[in-house]
């Protein structure tokens, strides 16, 4: 009898601790959180904190601090746009407060926007401070085993910049989504040690697609740019899932009427290059026969490798051998604020296999 009191004494003080912690005590991860960021801080300060915990998406969780800035401002942003504050978990996932107002009353035609006037590429900027000289976790998030720049760390910020940059343009609270990646140019190796500024805005915007143009200079003023990157955004009704339109974009500036000649110019090579895709039964176009001459080509100096391996060139090597592979489930914590796949933890993760096969 004293043994069973013993154990149930036991079993209801483990209870207790555990109602503490999902409660906000001591043991919850909350609290550590809280208390790891500014252990000296109560009272007011301490309150202060767990109230813009609270108003963080939990899906900025586990990732990197320039992701999570990046969401939450976003977060905040949606929060204004629908007119109440409301938690990020799940709530912006299919639709949102405002696609549902319009269901119910009854409007089910083309999702508008407002606005019919256009917007400035001024309107869409975002920049935000890699501050490496005097972060020293945030050095660490991003340097390689090679005291260099971890360049998969910075295609998840490019993914997260593009999301704040396009939603900044669109009018509402549409579904926006990375339809492709158009170019990324490095033009040297950066200096971790620097600080680094990242900064892009909104330069061709066709009937429901945008182009965004995202730069990483030394100096916040924009010189001393070392990086350069074209992304592709369209957005879609919350519910249909279908494109929509979206405002137009008037360029003030010549290099912003320049950004916005080029957009187009690429957007036209775009379609041109769908029409010709090659298709059984129709003539090849003369690009498609080149790639088919030097495909042609490719598999004629493969022939000494796959027929007399041993009098093949010793420096030469079937595609196929470089082939490498990993598979991995999806966790939750590598979802976006749709509650979809973080397109940028796809793009480090392809980078990284990349540079490995390499």
């Amino acid at each position: 009898m004293m043994m069973m009191n013993r154990a149930i004494r036991s079993v209801v003080a483990c209870n207790n601790r555990r109602l503490k912690a999902s409660s906000g005590g001591i043991g919850s991860p909350r609290s550590r959180l809280i208390h790891h960021l500014s252990p000296q801080l109560s009272g007011k300060a301490d309150s202060k904190i767990s109230s813009d915990i609270e108003h963080t998406p939990v899906q900025t969780l586990n990732k990197s601090p320039i992701v999570q800035k990046l969401w939450k401002t976003r977060d905040q942003a949606k929060r204004r746009v629908m007119g109440k504050l409301t938690m990020g978990d799940g709530e912006y996932s299919e639709v949102s407060l405002a696609a549902a107002e319009l269901i119910a009353e009854g409007r089910k035609g083309e999702y508008e926007p407002p606005s019919k006037l256009g917007k400035h590429p001024r309107e869409s900027e975002v920049g935000i401070m890699y501050e490496f000289s005097k972060d020293q976790y945030l050095l660490e998030t991003y340097r390689n085993p090679y005291g260099e720049m971890r360049f998969g760390k910075i295609l998840e910020d490019l993914d997260a910049l593009a999301g704040n940059i396009a939603f900044n343009h669109v009018e509402g609270n549409p579904l926006i989504v990375t339809a492709g990646v158009d170019r990324i140019r490095l033009r040297r190796r950066p200096d971790i040690n620097a600080n680094q500024f990242l900064s892009g805005k909104v330069t061709w915007v066709g009937s429901s697609s945008m182009e965004i143009r995202m730069k990483i200079s030394a100096n916040e003023d924009g010189s001393d740019e070392w990086l350069e990157a074209y992304f592709t955004f369209v957005t879609l009704h919350p519910t249909t899932k279908k494109a929509i339109k979206i405002s137009p974009l008037i360029p003030e500036s010549d290099e912003e009427r320049v950004h916005f000649e080029l957009g187009a110019v690429k957007a036209q090579a775009k379609r041109a290059a769908r029409k010709n895709k090659i298709q059984i039964g129709r003539p090849l176009s003369d690009e498609s026969l080149k790639i088919d001459a030097r495909a042609a080509q490719l598999l004629e100096q493969a022939g000494p490798l796959l027929k007399m391996p041993s009098l093949a060139d010793p420096n030469t090597i079937l595609m196929n051998e470089t082939a490498q592979g990993n598979a991995m489930v999806a966790q939750p914590q590598a979802r976006n604020l749709h509650d979809r796949i973080f397109g940028g933890f796809l793009m480090r993760r392809a980078f990284e296999l990349a540079f490995a096969t390499a």
